[in-house]
């Protein structure tokens, strides 16, 4: 909602006691065991301890989303982005048992500095970059949708989604040349040369006007990715398990008139074409398995700079 310009954000209301069951038990019935990408400030808030501890017990992993969720995290200096991944981390770990090891950035926000701090931090990979020339068109939608913007709120979104130049990065799995060391990143997988996204939002919503066309599209995305010779890492999000019916004051997100029912079914024959030609990880174990081969391609770390700002001592 902080991120749509809704009001009301500030007093974090929270779908996560409706959200995580009905996941927990979509996973368990298709024999899956997912990475969740957890915010710090839902994990601070009492009401969703009982939910959030569900999710490492259920034997999941959880990952660090960011603190406030500010998908202007790359315009964060240093100590700024320390002070945020820093504080989710401890706030997740406290409520779940477990202490992440792998970061999403918010809105695929991320920079040199954030990644660096995550090298220090300890983590195995980061998994914030979406490879897709449409993140201008994606934007584009977004603003359309949010008129009331100001100018200062226009700016700090005016990097979401990404530029058309993100289209240029790998989608398979590789590791970044920071400097001073390394670190994997698992980009969310795009449609190989193409480019275009296949996470199931995208997918889902392609199914509102058509679901024998979008199952093909999912199917074809998997097709290329198999003859590229891509393991594909798969987003969902939060919003794909719920309609409409369920949550009303997220209505304004794609494809959220659909029934929430009806969107787990379809998902569900997507995860089984998955399910079908790729063995299914949590990314943990996922980054794990890749880093034992030693064979993951190194790339230069192209990503924005960030600002300036204090350099923080390991601690």
């Amino acid at each position: 909602m902080k991120t749509h310009g809704d009001e009301g954000w500030e007093a974090f209301p929270s779908y996560l006691d409706v959200l995580i069951p009905i996941t927990l038990d979509f996973f368990s019935k298709h024999d899956i065991r997912a990475t969740y990408f957890i915010v710090g400030q839902d994990a601070v808030l009492k009401k969703n301890g009982p939910a959030l501890e569900r999710i490492t017990r259920a034997g999941h992993e959880v990952g660090n989303h960011s603190f406030r969720h500010e998908p202007w995290l790359h315009l964060y200096n240093e100590e700024e982005v320390e002070t945020e991944i820093a504080d989710a981390e401890a706030a997740i770990e406290k409520v779940t048992g477990s202490r992440p090891v792998g970061f999403r950035g918010p809105g695929f926000s991320i920079s040199k500095t954030v990644l660096r701090v995550l090298k220090r931090r300890g983590y195995r990979f980061d998994a914030s970059t979406l490879p897709t020339f449409l993140g201008p068109l994606a934007r584009a939608y977004y603003f359309m949708q949010s008129p009331d913007f100001t100018p200062d709120e226009k700016k700090q979104r005016q990097l979401l989604f990404g530029k058309a130049s993100e289209g240029f990065r790998p989608v398979r799995a590789h590791r970044l040349n920071l400097n001073d060391g390394e670190l994997l990143e698992i980009p969310v997988t795009t449609f190989p040369l193409l480019k275009i996204p296949f996470h199931l939002s995208y997918v889902l919503y392609l199914s509102t006007y058509s679901p024998t066309a979008a199952r093909m599209y999912f199917k074809s995305a998997l097709t290329a990715c198999r003859l590229c010779n891509v393991e594909p890492s798969l987003l969902l999000h939060p919003l794909d398990f719920l309609g409409g019916d369920e949550i009303k004051a997220l209505a304004f997100f794609p494809g959220m008139d659909m029934k929430g029912e009806e969107k787990r079914i379809r998902i569900s024959t997507y995860l089984h074409d998955y399910k079908k030609h790729f063995q299914v990880l949590p990314m943990g174990e996922y980054a794990e398995m890749l880093l034992r081969r030693g064979n993951v391609a190194l790339h230069p770390c192209r990503f924005p700079a960030g600002r300036s700002g204090q350099t923080m001592k390991k601690t």
